[in-house]
């Protein structure tokens, strides 16, 4: 007896000098992850806890509980690829029943109390579309259609390409351009968002949708990509940044900005999804014309990142820090460009930047962060570590 006594206390001597030692390394401050998988299925559960009502409704509780098409599209792309059929029937039941609109299958972007008790989509252009959201609604049910070998959800992807391709997209010397939603067009204009373009989903469209040459909006959207950030637009000059807005001239090509009170030639809150987009198309495909892009639009922000250490969550057009503030969906979308780019790079800022921000206690990214970082960190480390099925 004691003999496995004095053994006991050997061992707890031995775990409490080993514990010494690691609470004074630089493993102490680390946050530690079971594996990327686990991330990626305990982060989903928190994350429809915190956001996703019972009935499927998405809720940004930064904006006055509002919900957009943009909100409700990222919760079906995450539940197809998590594999959590039930809660994408429930987001897509509670989406098509009530951010359909009556004139078309595209998606009002934005819904919330209007008066009294009653629901609705908001004034000042909520009943609009967003073509982003459209766009991802419609993947994500051809994703689901394969992963749980039903087709009807495909059924209903085919009924939104036809109201995109016709509404949302336009002809501008003879070159189609994804615009930015059915509002966005007049005689002269178009009204342009670089984050919305979406050449991977483009090309399973072209898979499935007979009727519409997908394909032809890859080569204008990669050109528009390149120009926009090398052409000076609203400023001095242009780095290779994309922009937040821009607008297309329909009578001789010119890009400049889109004119529109809020809609700036920034590289922040709407840009910072490119190198993602990009990326996919990349990972998926091997696209040239993405990696090519991939390697030299973001040379400016891969220069703070050296100089500062740090990104900042605004860019101007010419890549002046527009804050101080970091952005944590800025740090995991350019981990898109970092890692072709600079995969060094790219996982010190997935170590530094972004799995910090992941609590094993909480199972969760940390709970303050509003839902569009928390949507952008989950996409930025799925990416990261392959697990973004095509399907």
């Amino acid at each position: 007896m004691r003999k496995h006594i004095a053994y006991v206390l050997v061992i707890i001597g031995i775990l409490g000098f080993l514990f010494t030692l690691y609470v004074n390394s630089k493993y102490a401050d680390l946050t530690r992850t079971f594996s990327p998988k686990t991330l990626l299925a305990a982060s989903w559960i928190r994350y429809k806890d915190q956001f996703i009502n019972q009935d499927g409704r998405v809720i940004d509780n930064s904006q006055e509980d509002f919900t957009t098409s943009e909100g409700q599209s990222y919760a079906l792309l995450r539940a197809v690829w998590i594999d959590d059929r039930e809660s994408f029937n429930r987001i897509w039941t509670w989406t098509k029943q009530n951010l359909k609109r009556d004139e078309d299958n595209l998606f009002g972007w934005r819904w919330g109390k209007i008066e009294g008790k009653n629901y609705g989509f908001l004034p000042n252009g909520g009943i609009n579309s967003a073509s982003d959201a459209d766009t991802d609604i419609a993947l994500s049910l051809i994703l689901a259609s394969r992963r749980w070998e039903n087709p009807s959800y495909q059924t209903e992807s085919l009924e939104i390409l036809k109201d995109i391709w016709d509404k949302e997209t336009q002809e501008v010397g003879g070159r189609r351009y994804l615009i930015a939603g059915n509002w966005a067009k007049n005689e002269d204009t178009l009204i342009i968002n670089p984050s919305y373009f979406a050449p991977y989903a483009w090309k399973i469209f072209a898979e499935v949708d007979q009727e519409n040459d997908w394909n032809s909006l890859i080569d204008p959207a990669y050109e528009l990509l390149d120009r926009s950030g090398r052409e000076k637009l609203d400023r001095p000059r242009g780095v290779g940044l994309p922009p937040d807005w821009m607008s297309l001239n329909r009578k001789n090509g010119e890009i400049k900005e889109a004119g529109l009170k809020g809609m700036n030639t920034t590289y922040s809150y709407d840009a910072l999804r490119v190198p993602w987009r990009i990326a996919l198309d990349w990972q998926w495909n091997k696209d040239e014309k993405a990696r090519v892009y991939l390697s030299a639009a973001f040379n400016k922000l891969i220069d703070h990142l050296h100089k500062d250490g740090k990104l900042v969550e605004s860019y101007s057009h010419e890549g002046e820090e527009l804050s101080e503030k970091e952005s944590p969906a800025l740090y995991a979308t350019s981990l898109g460009f970092l890692s072709v780019k600079n995969p060094d790079l790219a996982k010190k800022i997935y170590e530094e930047k972004i799995i910090k921000l992941y609590s094993n206690d909480e199972d969760s990214f940390n709970q303050e962060l509003p839902y569009y970082e928390k949507n952008w960190l989950w996409f930025g480390v799925a990416l990261y570590n392959g697990q973004l099925p095509k399907l």
